[in-house]
């Protein structure tokens, strides 16, 4: 468990219990974890998802504690033996980027130094995935640099959720297994069962992502070409493919300030689309994202919990007739630890 703690005059530690484990995980299907080898430690970034997941395999978060000094730098202690284990550390990357960053590079540089036999870094949101190319002249690849921290940190494989762009795995020297988020979202509109749905790629980038979720929820696929005109002019919208008539779904793997997306949905309700949702991996929205939803011709957007809501969204979601709603990936990020700790195939996960 980790556990933050901001030091004052006299340096006071606040300790966050973790649930109980209950029941409940008989209902899951899922045997309880009695191996003393097998560990899951968790950064402060998303503590109610790393729980969720060990509550899921039926197991207790593993002791840690972060302490912030008044200068904001961090130190981390692990408080039990992990010596021989096989020990995964759960912390996206998300707001505030780098001190979350550095929290997961100390943790797993510990646990190094406390001679645990394999670390596995599940980032279920990967910070810095956006610059993934020299794009301007003397500018860093700065998601190259971040996954060359984690394996000098003592990183031995990296478990990741929807990373902007699949190729980002080569960047890594290490394994990595990239899961998707897709099938939660699936089973999601599954049950929902839009009329005449067509599944919309808001770029050229994201086609592959689409046309998969077209095909499990068997939709047809559009895309939608955006075109800058010149330097602050609004960008012009291309839809390839029908959407006159239909349910449309633009699918994506963040939403940040929200104003493509809402450009996106305009655009199709422009074309002749009955309606519009819209479901991403990672719920960034930073800025004015919130308002711009809520402003939006979008119906509802769909988002997992890789990344804890701010403040407004959160307030956004609970306030009646809220656009956004959050699926749990615990599931699936808990199978995916369970069959790295197994030696087992991960890729059964989306079959």
């Amino acid at each position: 468990m980790a556990t933050l703690v901001t030091p004052t005059d006299k340096t006071e530690k606040v300790e966050k219990k973790s649930p109980p484990v209950t029941d409940e995980k008989t209902e899951r299907k899922q045997r309880p974890r009695m191996d003393e080898k097998f560990k899951i430690f968790s950064g402060t970034a998303n503590e109610p998802l790393a729980d969720e997941v060990c509550h899921f395999l039926g197991m207790q978060r593993g002791q840690a504690q972060v302490i912030r000094f008044r200068d904001g730098e961090c130190y981390v202690q692990i408080q039990e033996n992990v010596r021989g284990a096989d020990v995964f550390v759960m912390q996206p990357t998300c707001r505030p980027v780098d001190e979350h960053l550095m929290e997961l590079l100390l943790m797993i540089d510990a646990l190094k130094r406390a001679s645990a036999r394999r670390i596995t870094a599940v980032m279920p949101y990967f910070g810095y995935a956006r610059q993934d190319r020299k794009d301007k002249p003397r500018s860093p690849i700065s998601s190259k640099l971040v996954a060359d921290l984690l394996t000098t940190a003592g990183t031995h494989r990296a478990l990741i959720v929807d990373l902007h762009t699949p190729q980002l795995q080569g960047f890594f020297n290490i394994p990595v297994d990239h899961l998707f988020a897709s099938p939660v979202l699936v089973d999601h509109f599954r049950k929902l069962a839009l009329p005449n749905l067509t599944v919309v790629s808001p770029d050229a980038g994201g086609v592959e992502r689409a046309r998969f979720f077209a095909k499990k929820v068997d939709a047809a696929l559009a895309i939608v070409d955006k075109r800058r005109v010149e330097m602050n002019v609004a960008e012009v919208m291309h839809v390839i493919g029908d959407v006159n008539g239909r349910t449309c779904l633009i699918i994506d793997d963040l939403i940040d300030t929200a104003g493509t997306l809402v450009k996106t949905a305009q655009a199709l309700m422009d074309n002749g689309a009955t309606s519009v949702y819209a479901c991403a991996s990672h719920a960034v929205l930073s800025g004015p994202a919130v308002e711009n939803i809520k402003n939006s011709v979008i119906k509802e957007v769909v988002v997992t919990n890789t990344i804890p809501l701010t403040a407004e969204a959160d307030a956004a979601r609970t306030e009646k007739g809220g656009k956004i709603s959050v699926l749990s990936i615990a599931g699936l990020i808990g199978r995916a630890i369970q069959a790295n700790h197994e030696e087992t195939s991960v890729s059964k996960l989306f079959t």
